[in-house]
C-alpha cells in the first residue's frame, strides 16, 4: 500500500499541487479565476516558457544554458535597433535576431565540445559578454522612436504594425479576444519540441547522450553535433522570446528581461517533477512555466510584496526537486 501511495505521489503530486494552488488563489484573490486573469497568466507564461523549452533541450544532452536571458534581451535590443535606428522592415529585424540567437548557441556549443569549457562557465561568460554588447550601441539607453542618438541625430524609425502584431494580436479562440499571439507561438514551439524529443530518432539520441555520453559515442552517435544543435535550439528559442517581448513593449527596454533567466530555469527544472518524469521534458517544462505564472499572478493579486516572489519561487523549486529525486530514489530503493 505504501509503495502505491509513493508511486501515486511521484506521478501526480505536482499536478495536485498545481490544482490546489489554483483553488487557493481563486478563493483568496477575487478575480483570479476569470478570463482576464487567465489571459494575463498565459501571456506572462509564454515568453518564459519559450526560453525554458530551449533550456530543456540543453538539459536533455546533459548541459545547461545560462545565457538565455541575455540572448533574449539582446534580441529585444537588436530588433529595436534594426527597426528604429536602421529602419529595417520586419522580416529583416526578425531574421537578424534569429541569426544572432543561432550564432550565440553555436559559439556556446563550440566552446563546450571543442574547447572543453564547462557548460556553466561557457554560457555564464557568454551571458556577461552579451549584457555588455547590447548596451554599447546606445550607451546603455533604451531604444524608442524619437530618441536622440550619440551623434545628435534623432531616430525616426518605428516598430512596424506587422512586428507589433507578433506581440499584441489576440485571437477569437476559447476566450473572446483574449488568446494572445505569443501564447499561440509558445504552444506551437512546445508541441514541436515535445514531438521532436519524444517521438524522433534525433530526440532519443539526445536523451541517450544526456544519460551516458560515452556509451552514445561508442555506438556511433555524433555527440558533438547534437550538443551544438541543442545549444543552437536554445539560442533561437531565446531570441524568439526576445522578439515577442519587443513586439509587446513596442520599444527596446534594456531592463525588461531581468527576470527571464531565473523564471525560465525554474520552469525547466520544475518540469522534472511533472508526472514523475525525473528528467527534462517539454510537457513538464510547459506545466512548470504555467505553475510559475500562476504563482506570480496569484501573489501579485494578493498584494504580496514583490521582494517575496523570488523567495517563494526558490522554495517551490527546491521543494519540487527534492520531491522528485528523493521520492524517486526511495522508489528505486524498494525495487521499483
Amino acid at each position: 500500500m505504501n509503495d502505491r501511495l509513493l508511486d501515486f505521489a511521484i506521478r501526480y503530486g505536482f499536478l495536485i499541487l498545481l490544482a490546489g494552488l489554483i483553488v487557493y488563489f481563486s478563493l483568496a484573490a477575487p478575480g483570479f479565476f476569470g478570463p482576464l486573469s487567465a489571459a494575463f497568466v498565459l501571456q506572462s507564461v509564454a515568453i518564459t516558457g519559450i526560453l525554458a523549452l530551449g533550456v530543456t533541450c540543453t538539459l536533455v544532452v546533459g548541459g545547461f544554458d545560462l545565457s538565455i536571458g541575455a540572448v533574449a534581451t539582446s534580441a529585444l535590443m537588436l530588433s529595436a535597433y534594426s527597426m528604429v535606428i536602421l529602419e529595417h522592415p520586419t522580416i529583416v529585424a526578425v531574421f537578424l535576431c534569429l541569426a544572432m540567437g543561432a550564432l550565440v548557441g553555436f559559439i556556446n556549443g563550440i566552446l563546450i565540445v571543442k574547447f572543453r569549457v564547462p557548460d556553466l562557465l561557457a554560457t555564464l561568460g557568454m551571458m556577461f559578454l552579451l549584457i555588455g554588447l547590447q548596451r554599447i550601441p546606445t550607451q546603455g539607453n533604451s531604444i524608442a522612436t524619437g530618441m536622440t542618438l550619440a551623434d545628435g541625430t534623432v531616430a525616426e524609425g518605428t516598430f512596424s504594425a506587422a512586428f507589433l502584431w507578433l506581440g499584441r494580436h489576440r485571437f477569437d479562440l476559447v476566450i473572446d479576444r483574449l488568446l494572445p499571439m505569443p501564447v499561440v507561438i509558445f504552444i506551437g514551439i512546445a508541441v514541436l519540441i515535445w514531438l521532436f524529443l519524444g517521438f524522433t530518432r534525433h530526440g532519443r539520441l539526445m536523451y541517450a547522450i544526456g544519460s551516458n555520453e560515452r556509451a552514445a559515442a561508442l555506438v556511433g552517435t555524433p555527440v558533438n553535433r547534437y550538443k551544438v544543435a541543442a545549444y543552437m535550439i536554445s539560442g533561437v528559442t531565446a531570441s524568439i522570446g526576445g522578439i515577442l517581448l519587443a513586439a509587446r513593449l513596442g520599444r527596446g527596454d534594456i531592463a525588461s528581461g531581468n527576470n527571464l533567466l531565473l523564471d525560465s530555469v525554474a520552469a525547466a527544472l520544475i518540469g522534472f517533477a511533472v508526472l514523475g518524469a525525473a528528467r527534462p521534458n517539454a510537457f513538464g517544462t510547459a506545466i512548470g512555466a504555467l505553475f510559475v505564472g500562476i504563482l506570480l499572478q496569484g501573489m501579485t493579486m494578493m498584494n504580496a510584496p514583490y521582494y517575496t516572489q523570488d523567495f517563494v519561487k526558490g522554495a517551490v523549486l527546491v521543494a519540487a526537486l527534492v520531491f522528485t529525486f528523493y521520492l524517486s530514489s526511495r522508489r528505486s530503493g524498494t525495487g521499483h
